[in-house]
């Protein structure tokens, strides 16, 4: 407990605080039952049901693609992150040097400089996690949207059945790739630690203003209010 000082505490404690009441309220709460993503996860059930009265679905199964490029995409990008986290890790030595030439007042023992990007690769180990099973997800996805019943018997209840099945498949996908985006921003915020507690504190309210506002004031969010 040593490495730490009272204001290293202070600071990661209010950025997993942080992290936790944001994921919480967007997800668990009635307040985030009316955020941005909360609403086009209806709209995923809507474009489940119009597919269902659709007999050509191939426009359907090249947005279903796109959606897993880019998922696959931010999954890649992820590993090259934990990659760059590795390097800072093994490069203690010559990364404190550098730091120590900027006129940044940086001041961080190796085995607290060394914490701190284990912190930092654990949060991008947890959003390729997200990721990559948000990617898997929407495979599974596309498999229910080929087994998809013909438009003539949309309104049988093996149909309907089959068209919730999907949507709570494909909101599930949803919501494991917002969970490996958030982790993305939040990773942004946690950069502030390497120069000081203060500014790690600093850096975690910018993004939970960032991604509040995103949420629930930005010009997406009043378009799908209107």
């Amino acid at each position: 407990m040593n490495l730490f000082a009272t204001a290293d505490i202070v600071a990661i404690a209010f950025f997993i605080f942080a992290w936790a009441v944001y994921a919480i309220t967007l997800e668990r709460t009635a307040h985030g039952r009316n955020s941005l993503n909360a609403r086009m996860s209806i709209y995923r059930e809507v474009w489940v049901r119009r597919i269902l009265d659709r007999e050509a679905r191939m426009v359907d199964m090249q947005i279903m693609a796109s959606l897993q490029n880019g998922t696959a995409f931010f999954a890649s990008t992820t590993l090259l992150a934990i990659g760059g986290g590795l390097t800072l890790l093994r490069s203690t030595e010559e990364a404190m040097s550098v730091l120590a030439t900027l006129p940044l007042g940086i001041r961080s023992s190796p085995a607290l400089w060394e914490i701190k990007c284990v912190g930092l690769i654990v949060i991008f180990v947890y959003a390729f996690f997200k990721f990559s099973w948000a990617y898997r997800l929407f495979n599974y996805v596309a498999i229910l949207l080929g087994a998809m019943p013909f438009a003539e018997k949309r309104d049988t209840p093996e149909a309907q059945s089959h068209v919730m099945r999907t949507t709570k498949l494909f909101q599930s996908a949803g919501r494991h790739f917002n969970r490996g985006q958030r982790a993305f921003l939040f990773a942004l915020g946690y950069l502030g630690w390497f120069i000081s507690p203060w500014v790690l504190i600093a850096t975690t309210l910018a993004i939970l203003v960032v991604i509040w506002r995103r949420q629930f004031d930005s010009d997406a969010y009043r378009a799908m209010t209107n």
